[in-house]
């Protein structure tokens, strides 16, 4: 791959990254005003709990994928593993701790909405990636492309290598990355607390 695609496809990256966090920023503060982050009903606990469940399998699952992809994306087609169910299992792991992320305002409908937006924001990074993995690497990726969901799993598909050769700095990235989806739980307790104590004023009833 040429270093102009290098410098496109980090470019791209870039940019999913801040919209993403401009997103993300722009639900918290509707969250913040929602009355939902102040009800202790049994299904709002409960949808807190699952959230949280959620997020610890995002950052668990990411970190498997980093085993897998860490360092290879742009230098060979990544077959094996989560790779050979899916074509973005990092991804799809991301949309795990989105929802997981919402969850944790105790309201179904942010919890999807967070869920929407990475999918919305990630699916159209992949588009990019596709056409350009796909000039680089030619008909054999075609075959990936033509075998492999771009999401959704199809475990049927699964095949493995025998070994596997690991470069810790990718994982650890990854990981660092997944963990800062627990943020989730003290910025939005210390939302519920701002509400409760009536530092901010709630306007919105969300589910």
């Amino acid at each position: 791959m040429s270093e102009d695609k290098n410098a496109a496809i980090q470019r791209m990256q870039l940019i999913r990254k801040v919209v993403l966090f401009v997103l993300i920023i722009a639900v918290v503060i509707l969250a913040a005003f929602s009355r939902t982050l102040r009800g202790e009903t049994p299904f709002h606990e409960g949808l807190e709990t699952v959230g949280l469940i959620l997020i610890g399998v995002a950052i668990v699952g990411r970190g498997w994928c980093s085993l897998y992809i860490g360092g290879r994306k742009k230098a060979e087609i990544v077959d094996r593993g989560p790779y050979s169910i899916t074509r973005n299992p990092l991804y799809v792991f991301s949309f795990v701790g989105a929802f997981g992320i919402g969850a944790q305002t105790g309201s179904i409908v942010l919890a999807v909405l967070f869920l929407l937006i990475a999918v919305a924001v990630f699916w159209a990074t992949v588009k990019s990636e596709e056409a350009w993995l796909l000039d680089a690497f030619g008909a054999p990726y075609a075959a990936y492309l033509d075998r492999t969901p771009r999401f959704w799993p199809d475990v049927s598909k699964w095949r493995d290598a025998e070994t596997l050769e690991v470069r810790p700095i990718f994982f650890l990235v990854t990981l660092r990355d997944g963990l800062v989806f627990l943020l989730a739980i003290p910025i939005f307790e210390l939302i519920e607390h701002a509400q409760t104590s009536g530092w901010i004023q709630t306007v919105f009833t969300l589910p």
